[in-house]
């Protein structure tokens, strides 16, 4: 009997697991099915439907996603402007009947206490929390909790707007084919401790796995992640592409993306976006682009250094199409005999008429500011010679922020207007240049990381003649610096290189990372590139330069000189009157400054606290006409 009964038991039991199992499986479908659109129905398979019976193959695969139950909050990135804190924390996926739900709590008084609580949005099983009126002068303790045993605890960093020096870690590229942790590149970037992590693009090369290799990246990362504020912004391969063109948001339909668009779909794209960029202060302006595609654009404040966050692929004219092909693909030239005119034509988009204004708006404003600037996946010129591999010349790449070339000086002298220096990654070396607009070194710095693991694609600095260009850098162990137009014709002034020594070699492929060093009391800025492996940095590093010379225009005249009262420091702009031209706004230090200016006759001066709002002097001549050798200002 007893034997009967254990049986019916042990019956009823495989019956009701059978049925449970059967029912995660039918509502991971239901939950999964029609995710993507049934042509991309595979994409993020590692982390939808019945996740936990699937293995990823290949020679590389990704962690496994299933782990222990108190181990699913994986890692956690945060930002904080302005009184608003903002946290992504990331899961790993969750099983059916596993609660949707994830806590963040923070330490006070020596006990925790619950701030707010998040929804897992799926697909990608990412909690967002959001807390207003946050107290940015204090350091918190936090951890984000799940169910009753998972929880991933770190700091939350106070503004260290007392600090003289604000350093910035910029990095991208993190080849998905070396997987495993980057211990050298954590312990080094722990001993630097940097007040921001900037990642460029390019977090994962999983393309269509996103959820898979965003996990990968963090749990590689997270080290450094759990404690200090974080960017992170997508750039091609995060959203699957090869290169991208986003072109407002548009259906690619060129295997490469060239015609422009994105490949994969909007609910895809939105994906990515919304794991790497939720944590961002709330983009500028939030109206999404063509088929409901997110934006993220904005701006954060650490310590005194406005930095704009710019998207320069979502709205850039893609070229399949639209100019002539000069080359084995669209978006190569390799034509000796081009004329780069023919590729810089009216109506194509780099940035956007909404980056642009964006760009000038946040130029004017320096509230909270002492020094500016731009965060963007990838270079404004075509600073590389040589593609893939040490023998192959490439002429042009469209692919970079070179090209349009009158798009791409537009860019340029915003950033030269607020007197803000560009950081950005996708290159895969490590470069410094000064860009020229009208002249060689009229235009700001611009700092292009190296890539951490490069292990996708070598590119080099090797000038064709192998000579130095004019005004080359005084006793640098480099022998290609100097002014140089690239290949889009575009004027740069190479400071600093890092090509890779030997690409089979992990040692010498030049993989790394860059530091900027923003002093705010000396007014400069310094570079560092450090490799991944060695203890010094590449030769020609570090290079400090004055963060007023990334306005490098030569004065023709000043205009009188201001002295003003009222406030330690104020912002000052001048207006071209004959054009309508602001020529620049710019923090000043000091209680006198004498405006320089580059032509014209009649000017504008305008001076106020945190913008140019506060008195304002029209008429204002070169020749000290009506004003005199000084104008007193009283803020």
């Amino acid at each position: 009997m007893m034997r009967a009964l254990d049986s019916i038991c042990y019956g009823v039991a495989m019956m009701s697991a059978l049925q449970l199992a059967g029912g995660m499986v039918r509502a991971a479908e239901a939950e999964s099915a029609e995710l993507f659109g049934a042509k991309h129905a595979k994409l993020d398979s590692l982390a939808t439907g019945a996740w936990w019976e699937k293995r990823a193959g290949g020679m590389n695969p990704p962690p496994s996603m299933e782990v222990a139950r108190d181990e699913v909050v994986a890692f956690a990135v945060y930002t904080q402007d302005r009184g608003v804190l903002k946290m992504t924390a990331q899961l790993y996926p969750l099983k059916p009947g596993e609660a949707r739900e994830a806590r963040l709590e923070v330490e006070r008084d020596g006990g925790w206490v619950e701030v707010a609580r998040a929804a897992v949005e799926y697909p990608g099983w990412s909690a967002h929390f959001r807390v207003e009126g946050w107290d940015a002068g204090r350091d918190a303790a936090y951890r984000v909790r799940h169910g009753e045993a998972a929880v991933f605890s770190g700091r939350i960093r106070r503004d260290p707007a007392e600090k003289a020096e604000i350093t910035v870690a910029s990095l991208s590229c993190n080849s998905s084919r070396t997987t495993g942790a980057r211990p050298e590149i954590i312990e080094r970037l722990r001993r630097q401790d940097p007040d921001l992590l900037f990642f460029a693009g390019d977090q994962t090369y999983r393309h269509t796995e996103h959820t898979a290799g965003w996990i990968e990246f963090g749990l590689q990362f997270r080290d450094v992640l759990r404690d200090r504020p974080v960017v992170t912004i997508p750039d091609d391969h995060d959203v699957g592409h090869p290169n991208l063109w986003g072109e407002n948001g548009k259906e690619s339909v060129h295997p490469a993306g060239a015609d422009g668009g994105y490949m994969f779909p909007p609910a895809y794209v939105n994906l990515v976006q919304r794991q790497q960029t939720w944590h961002l202060p709330d983009p500028v302006d939030p109206v999404p682009v063509e088929r409901g595609i997110t934006v993220y654009f904005t701006r954060l404040r650490v310590g005194g250094i406005d930095f704009a966050i710019l998207e320069d692929r979502k709205f850039k004219s893609g070229p399949k199409g639209k100019i002539p092909q000069l080359g084995p693909r669209p978006d190569h030239i390799n034509d000796p005999g081009y004329d780069p005119r023919t590729i810089d034509l009216p109506g194509l988009e780099l940035l956007g008429e909404r980056q642009h204004r964006f760009l000038r708006e946040w130029g004017e404003d320096w509230g909270g500011a002492q020094l500016k600037c731009v965060l963007s996946q990838t270079a404004f010129c075509g600073a590389v010679h040589m593609h893939g591999k040490e023998d192959e010349r490439l002429l042009a790449d469209l692919d970079c922020n070179g090209w349009p070339q009158t798009q791409r000086n537009r860019a340029l002298a915003e950033m030269r207007r607020a007197g803000a220096v560009h950081l950005c990654g996708d290159q895969h070396l490590g470069v410094l240049v000064r860009h020229g607009i009208e002249e060689w070194g009229d235009g700001p710095y611009a700092f292009t990381s190296p890539a951490l693991v490069n292990t996708i694609y070598g590119r080099w600095w090797h000038p064709a003649d192998e000579k130095a260009g004019p005004n080359a850098v005084a006793g640098s162990p480099l022998p290609w610096t100097g002014d140089y137009r690239d290949g889009l014709g575009n004027r740069i002034s190479m400071l600093a290189y890092a090509n890779p020594v030997k690409m089979a070699d992990e040692k010498q492929r030049a993989d790394g990372y860059g530091l900027a060093r923003f002093n705010k009391e000396k007014g400069t800025v310094t570079f560092e590139c450090w490799p991944r492996f060695g203890e010094g940095q590449f030769p020609g590093w570090p290079v400090t330069v004055p963060m007023g010379a990334n306005d490098g225009r030569t004065p023709r005249a000043w205009l009188p000189k201001l002295v003003i009262s009222g406030a330690e420091t104020a912002v000052v702009q001048v207006v071209d009157e004959g054009s309508g031209e602001v020529l620049y706004t710019r923090r000043v230090r000091g209680p006198e400054f004498r405006p320089p200016v580059f032509g014209g006759w009649r000017h504008t001066i305008r001076v106020g606290r945190d913008r140019p709002d506060g008195v304002s002097f029209s008429g204002v001549g070169v020749d000290l006409s009506g004003f005199g050798e000084k104008i007193e200002v009283r803020l």
